[in-house]
């Protein structure tokens, strides 16, 4: 097999998946400066992977071009001109099977992500559930690269420096003379979220103490109108969804002192750049792999499974329950603002 010099990585969607492919890539490229990584992805996430040395970013075009077996196929020859020598397929669905197995037709080295289907459904099932701890999803990222003949180290990882902040971003946010503390009060699933009732007490405590400044994350009219209702009559808590692209949130991220998410696209981003991370559970769990990297078990708070022992009773948040659709009520506002406000100390 001659040298592999140019690796083709695929990681089509979603946001959190994407963001959590970034902190692997990045240790790569300071490892292996000599080979060149280009990531398939929708055009969305380019802003990710700015900076990343050796990395170009190839945007897959699934409305037109690349739609269809057919679109797969042209994709395929798009990406050959590029001089592939191996393919790290970190998302495994069918589209990227497909030009997978044509690379490997071609004689290419392919490896694919294994996504441990098995254990996670012994983790979520109703009877006979194994509780315990998953390979993270940048274990499972470490392996396809290991087939491939690199070995990662991601211990001591370092991080990008915080972005310069913007007219337009400074604009919003005022000059950082505060503790910036990022709130992303929303998932997927509802079954991922904490109560608007709770997210407000939370913001409301926080809103307090002068020394903080809070930006409210999230998108789309909807949701804008709830983070206005939670922002109101407050001068040091602002909503910044609706107002910045996403590179501008990216840079805006990168400053702050510390996000708190739901198990959500936000707190992989806020872990890529390496801000403090803290999270909140409901039908989720970390123990499924999804902890945001370099972050500890500790700031992840999970509902109780002393009153809700079916917990995590699925890895997406996407199965409804009865009878545990107040879980995430059994995580205290009161500890939520105390780990806030010692992470802060720290």
């Amino acid at each position: 097999m001659p040298k592999i010099k140019h690796i083709l990585v695929f990681r089509l969607s979603a946001m959190g998946d994407v963001a959590m492919t970034v902190p692997v890539l990045r240790a790569f490229a300071a490892q292996y400066p000599d080979v060149m990584l280009t990531v398939v992805s929708r055009p969305f996430f380019k802003p990710f992977f700015d900076g990343i040395p050796n990395l170009d970013f190839f945007a897959i075009d699934l409305k037109e071009r690349h739609k269809g077996f057919f679109g797969l196929v042209r994709l395929y020859k798009d990406l050959k001109k590029l001089g592939i020598d191996a393919v790290a397929d970190l998302h495994n669905v069918l589209r990227s099977k497909i030009v997978r197995t044509l690379f490997a037709l071609g004689g290419k080295k392919t490896a694919a992500v294994d996504k441990g289907r098995d254990g996670k459904k012994a983790l979520t099932r109703a009877e006979n559930k194994v509780f315990k701890p998953l390979k993270s999803m940048f274990e499972r990222h470490k392996e396809v690269f290991r087939q491939l003949g690199f070995e990662i180290n991601l211990k001591n990882p370092v991080f990008p420096e915080k972005a310069s902040l913007t007219p337009e971003i400074l604009n919003i946010t005022g000059i950082k003379d505060k503790k910036w503390i990022g709130v992303a009060p929303f998932a997927q699933y509802d079954a991922k979220v904490y109560p608007q009732d709770m997210i407000q007490q939370v913001i409301d405590r926080l809103s307090e103490n002068k020394e903080y400044a809070v930006f409210l994350f999230g998108g789309g009219n909807k949701e804008i109108e709830i983070l206005n209702q939670l922002a109101q009559g407050k001068e040091n808590v602002i909503t910044v969804a609706g107002k910045l692209k996403l590179e501008e949130e990216i840079k805006l991220i990168s400053n702050l002192d510390l996000m708190l998410s739901m198990d959500s696209g936000n707190s992989h981003i806020a872990a890529m750049l390496g801000i403090k991370v803290i999270t909140l559970w409901g039908a989720t769990h970390p123990y499924a792999g999804f902890l945001p990297f370099n972050q500890e078990l500790s700031t992840a708070l999970v509902s109780d499974r002393e009153k809700y022992p079916l917990l995590p009773t699925s890895v997406y948040g996407n199965k409804k329950v009865e009878g545990y659709e107040d879980a995430m009520r059994s995580i205290p506002v009161e500890k939520v603002v105390a780990v806030i406000q010692d992470e802060l100390k720290g």
